[in-house]
């Protein structure tokens, strides 16, 4: 509970793809994190984690205070409940804080197989009213995903008629499914890959043109008002302007959406809505006052423009993106920083595996932990085995670099990098 402003502190629930991924979450800011296993989960394209990777996890984030869900979201058929008893059996042992959730049989499975570990009924779920949530609070559910198709006034309503110690969850950020709660059937149709099985191919992003049926192969283009054809791609939902709004409806976990995002921008949008969160419950002036450096900083990762989705009413044809379905990109991950040491020269060098490209002379941005960034350039570089280096242009090739201030000046000690903090370079 926040006594200044006597509103509990919502959790901020942050995607992690991989192991890197979920570190990097918990060191920029989140309460919690979801992450999916090798099975049953609605992404199976990510990276997603072995049993391993999952235990050490979950060990990282208990060790910070940081919750770790697991979803197992898939609509399930007769032949996954067996293999499904058999993954929830595995998940007991290594104890994760929630299953996301969203097929009634899954839901019964869970609850005989791991009756300990809590439940939160997924988006899929499409849960759009307060019957609903009832419905499932009375089965044992801990907490419910909203549906993305929801409005803030009623998710208000939605808070004011359930239990209180009913949670719910909401997603605040991240890319938008044309579809209704994400139940969608063209990856289905056009690929056999079921996007309700986690094998989504994105259909909704592709171009589209029509073909009248006795001229096959003559394309004739989509077109709204002259601008493009790409009818389903969906703006991407930000609510970093609106922090007050979620407060007031009562929202108590605020999820960003993105388990195949890269570690930059789980960073990005982890240390973003940590610091507005947070200065918002202190002082909604303050967070007033800091807009410019939310929107900047959000926009600093990839994004396809943003909309607020459902939450202040039904969305139009603004939400949509009609001439493009290509990301925006401000920025360029190059690496999280895994020690320093002192060289040969009395100088401090750090070493990194790199993701792109960078060279010395190029400005770089330190992302500190706590939202500052620290605009430096490299100045040295060495390979391996320490001999000198003018840049890295092999993937994942470790690099040791030395950085001063873009000013010249040394780098003073709260302006160094920590383990685990990441470099990025700004597009020219």
């Amino acid at each position: 509970m926040n006594d200044k402003n006597n509103i509990k502190r919502p959790e901020l629930l942050i995607p992690a793809g991989s192991l890197e991924v979920l570190k990097v979450a918990v060191d920029y800011g989140a309460d919690a994190v979801y992450i999916g296993g090798d099975v049953f989960s609605l992404r199976a394209k990510a990276k997603n984690f072995s049993a391993e990777d999952m235990a050490a996890g979950i060990e990282y984030a208990h060790s910070k205070n940081v919750r770790v869900h697991v979803t197992a979201n898939i609509l399930a058929h007769n032949g996954d409940i067996a293999n499904a008893e058999e993954y929830f059996a595995q998940l007991k042992k290594l104890k994760p804080d929630a299953l996301i959730i969203s097929d009634p049989g899954m839901f019964m499975t869970a609850r005989r197989v791991c009756p300990e570990i809590d439940i939160h009924i997924s988006t899929q779920a499409n849960n759009t009213n307060y019957e609903t949530c009832r419905f499932w609070y009375e089965q044992g559910a801990k907490r419910i995903v909203t549906a993305r198709e929801l409005s803030l006034r009623e998710i208000k309503e939605m808070r004011e008629k359930i239990p209180a110690d009913l949670e719910l969850e909401s997603f605040i950020h991240g890319a938008m499914c044309i579809s209704y709660s994400g139940r969608c059937l063209l990856s289905n149709y056009f690929t056999g890959r079921d996007a309700n099985k986690g094998a989504c191919t994105h259909p909704c992003r592709w171009k589209y043109a029509v073909v009248e049926e006795s001229r096959p192969g003559e394309y004739l283009p989509i077109e709204e008002n002259e601008r493009g054809t790409f009818i389903f791609n969906s703006k991407d939902l930000c609510m970093i302007e609106h922090i007050p709004e979620l407060l007031d409806a009562g929202i108590d976990s605020y999820k960003i959406e993105g388990r195949m995002k890269t570690a930059l921008y789980v960073a990005t949008v982890a240390r973003t809505y940590r610091r507005a969160i947070d200065q918002c419950l202190e002082s909604r002036e303050e967070y007033l006052s800091n807009m410019d450096w939310y929107k900047k900083e959000i926009a600093s990762c990839t994004y396809r423009q943003f909309t607020t989705g459902f939450y202040f009413g039904r969305t139009d044809e603004n939400s949509q993106i009609y001439d493009s379905n290509t990301y925006i990109n401000e920025c360029v991950y190059l690496g999280k920083v895994a020690e320093g040491i002192e060289a040969a020269d009395g100088s401090r060098i750090y070493r990194l595996t790199q993701k792109n490209k960078f060279s010395v002379g190029d400005e770089l941005e330190v992302m500190k932990k706590d939202g500052r960034d620290i605009h430096v350039k490299c100045v040295s570089m060495f390979d391996g085995e320490m001999n000198p280096i003018d840049s890295c242009p092999h993937p994942e090739m470790a690099v040791w670099f030395g950085m001063e201030k873009t000013d010249g000046t040394a780098l003073k000690e709260s302006e160094m990098p920590e383990n685990g903090e990441l470099i990025r370079m700004r597009k020219s």
